[in-house]
């Protein structure tokens, strides 16, 4: 007899029961389990190529293509980021799921599923017969679906469709019908064979879907009531065991006096069974749902990390250790059960979140805050913060755009750095052997010669007119480094070369297109992030080593295995001696005199610092380190698409900025002293190492036309349109 013309015999026989207005007959119901119970009989001896072959015919290409053999592939898990000290900062997962041995799950726990699900569990093999034979009497006759299915053969099933990888398969391996169940059972039968019934039971607890986005009974256990499997009461227990049926029409939190009713359902047959005494089983029915429920967001919206989390996620994504391809990556990410602990350190980043919140508000549309923090000697990132929070209300200021990391990992184009570019010139000019005292005549305007500098491909650059928006005069490396003056830094990156002041920056992980290699170059003109720009100040905080931002510690497997370890990347681009100069240098920013200090930024450790301010107000900075921390802040003008425009005119935190009082020691100063100085007291106060030299005397600069560039009152574009001279105060 064929599936179809067994299915057909038994709905003509049930119809002609039914017809009599009442339950099925003795006789009738005797016909109905021989037809069927020959048909179970020969699937449990029939091979699965015949099976197959007879079956196939009738069914689609995809329940054809749904294995005749049951393999134990792993189930999604679900990944946890936490923070470098083991705090949870994320969960992401394709299914909230974290599967746990038999031994963890409350003795009571099974024997609830098992009450409801299976009483005859540890009794009968695959087939509980007359579970079966009553489902498919009842599926034959009314034409739906009805439980009586074995925990192996609901495993199965399940297991079919954790497996699946097109819709269509998910379909077909739940799709009503006596083939898929006879399939099923063949299924059971020879898994039944090969796991013991321990082993079943565990791959069901884990598998089964308890509603409300949790897979397995760890997940359900600490969503419903925030507790471990291993400590359920007969209440939870029963509760969670009544879900299993229909995860939607008894969710607790949408329906709970369905969610209740099925509770007490499941306390009634465990009496009945004797899993719990009678008295108990009335004490809990009268007891409420008692839940206590512990959310588990997928993703990184909301977490105390939220853009920290996502420059994480994204980084993984390029990383081959979760696999070929994006793709690989991204289901290993989802469905791996990794552990993986970041460099990302809480209190850091609350501080930098604290920071960038109080000065720019996630409403102020014309403006982003944004701040990065980098372990000098290491490249660990600690804190990734800006004004934005995540999400698509933009009414709130949310944004799914990560202005702090290089575009690869957040979108973002970056934004021109200004002054704090002056470092790199510094660096250069130290490099050359140029000496800390060389001495410049710093008019308040100059023009720069066409010709005067040269790119690394060997053109030259047009004429250059540039100005001072500080002080004027003559200045040293230390006071026109402190005093912020374009002049200065204009001479000083012709002496030192321009192609060596662009490798400088680009040793230190700023990445240079061939349009930035002009004479505005040292005055910051090429856009960057605020994590690329931490990167670059700790190389002098680390005694000249530039390690490459590393956000990850290390990827653990769901079995406890490390897969991958992230050991520091770095490079010695200066010299001890070198880096310990520029040090001394930029402390003076941060010292009474310096434009930081005078804006509050000072700290109780050893730091140094240096502001920016960028052509046309669109950016202002301030990028500031100690020995052990290196801290970049920004606060830019931004358009609806995230590019970049004037801060003039834009109001931030309720006080409209005008096109004055745009500087990054006014603007961006405060912000990165609020993190650091929330800080300071945690950091160890390490010393800077001596510089080789110290702050000269001012003294009289050489006359020599060499040195000093002839001066100009004009003030325009440069070549290429990059920039107009100017540098604001910091």
């Amino acid at each position: 007899m064929s599936w179809d013309e067994l299915r057909a015999s038994l709905r003509e026989t049930a119809q002609r029961e039914k017809d009599h207005d009442g339950p099925l007959s003795i006789v009738g119901t005797m016909a109905l389990l021989s037809a069927v119970a020959g048909v179970l009989v020969a699937a449990i001896f029939i091979p699965g190529t015949a099976l197959f072959a007879s079956t196939a015919n009738n069914l689609s290409n995809d329940i054809v293509n749904l294995p005749l053999e049951l393999t134990d592939q792993p189930s999604a898990q679900t990944t946890r980021l936490l923070a470098s000290n083991g705090e949870l900062i994320a969960y992401f997962y394709e299914e909230n799921r974290q599967d746990i041995p038999l031994e963890k799950i409350a003795p009571v726990m099974q024997d609830a599923i098992l009450s409801i699900e299976d009483a005859r569990f540890y009794e009968h093999g695959a087939l509980d017969l007359k579970g079966t034979l009553r489902a498919l009497v009842n599926n034959a006759s009314e034409g739906a679906t009805q439980g009586g299915s074995s925990i192996t053969q609901q495993l199965v099933k399940l297991t079919l469709v954790s497996q699946a990888t097109t819709k269509e398969q998910r379909m077909a391996a739940i799709k009503k019908s006596t083939a898929r169940k006879i399939r099923e059972l063949k299924l059971a039968i020879e898994y039944e064979e090969a796991h013991t019934k321990q082993e079943i039971l565990e791959r069901y607890l884990n598998l089964a879907y308890f509603g409300d986005s949790a897979y397995g009974i760890s997940a359900a256990s600490y969503h419903y009531f925030s507790r471990s499997p291993a400590k359920l009461n007969a209440r939870q227990a029963a509760t969670l065991a009544g879900l299993v049926k229909n995860p939607v029409e008894y969710d607790p939190g949408i329906y709970p006096e369905k969610a209740l009713s099925r509770r007490n359902t499941v306390l009634a047959v465990m009496a009945r069974l004797g899993k719990i005494s009678e008295a108990d089983a009335k004490r809990f029915q009268a007891a409420p749902l008692g839940l206590k429920i512990t959310k588990f967001p997928n993703g990184c919206v909301s977490t105390v990390a939220e853009f920290s989390c996502d420059y994480v996620r994204r980084y993984l994504l390029k990383q081959s250790a979760l696999g070929g391809t994006v793709e690989e990556r991204q289901r290993a990410l989802e469905r791996g059960g990794l552990t993986i602990k970041s460099n990302i350190s809480v209190r850091m980043q609350k501080a930098a979140n604290k920071a960038v919140k109080d000065t720019v508000k996630a409403t102020d549309s014309g403006a982003i805050g944004a701040m990065a923090m980098v372990e000098p000697g290491t490249g660990k990132v600690r804190s990734i913060a800006q004004s934005r929070p995540m999400g698509r209300d933009r009414k709130k200021g949310q944004s799914f755009i990560n202005f702090v990391v290089p575009t690869r990992y957040g979108d973002s184009g970056g934004f021109p750095a200004g002054s704090t570019f002056k470092m790199f010139t510094v660096a250069a000019a130290l490099k050359q052997g140029i000496s800390v005292g060389q001495t410049f005549n710093s008019p308040a305007r100059m023009t720069v010669p066409a010709g005067t500098y040269f790119a690394c491909n060997g053109g030259g650059t047009a004429a250059w007119p540039v100005k001072n928006s500080t002080s004027s005069g003559t200045m040293n490396m230390y006071s026109g480094t402190q005093k912020s003056v374009n002049t200065y830094f204009a001479q000083l990156e012709k002496k030192a070369g321009l192609c060596n002041t662009v490798r400088a920056a680009e040793a230190m992980g700023i990445k240079v297109p061939d349009r930035d290699q002009v004479g505005p170059f040292t005055l910051g003109v090429t856009s960057v992030s605020p994590l690329e720009m931490a990167a670059a100040y700790a190389v002098p905080a680390s005694g000249g080593l530039y390690c490459a931002p590393r956000p990850i510690d290390s990827i653990v497997d769901s079995n406890g295995k490390t897969i991958a370890k992230y050991r520091p990347k770095c490079e010695r681009v200066l010299t001890k001696d070198q880096a310990a100069q520029i040090n001394d240098i930029l402390r003076g920013v941060q010292e009474p005199g310096g434009f930081g200090y005078s804006n509050g930024t000072g700290l109780s450790v050893p730091s140094a610092a240096k502001t920016g301010t960028t052509q046309d107000n669109k950016a202002v900075w301030y990028a500031g380190y100690t020995p052990d921390l290196a801290t970049a802040a920004m606060i830019a003008g931004v358009k609806k698409s995230g590019a970049p425009k004037s801060l003039a005119g834009v109001t931030i935190n309720g006080a409209p900025i005008s096109f004055s009082a745009v500087g990054g020691s006014s603007l961006a100063g405060p912000m990165w002293a609020k993190a650091m100085q929330a800080l300071d007291e945690f950091l160890p106060g390490t010393k800077f190492d001596p510089p080789p030299a110290r702050k000269p005397a001012a003294k009289k600069p050489a006359s020599n036309d060499d040195d000093n560039a002839g001066n100009d009152a004009g003030n325009g574009d440069t070549d290429r349109g990059r920039g107009n001279g100017t540098d604001g105060p910091g």
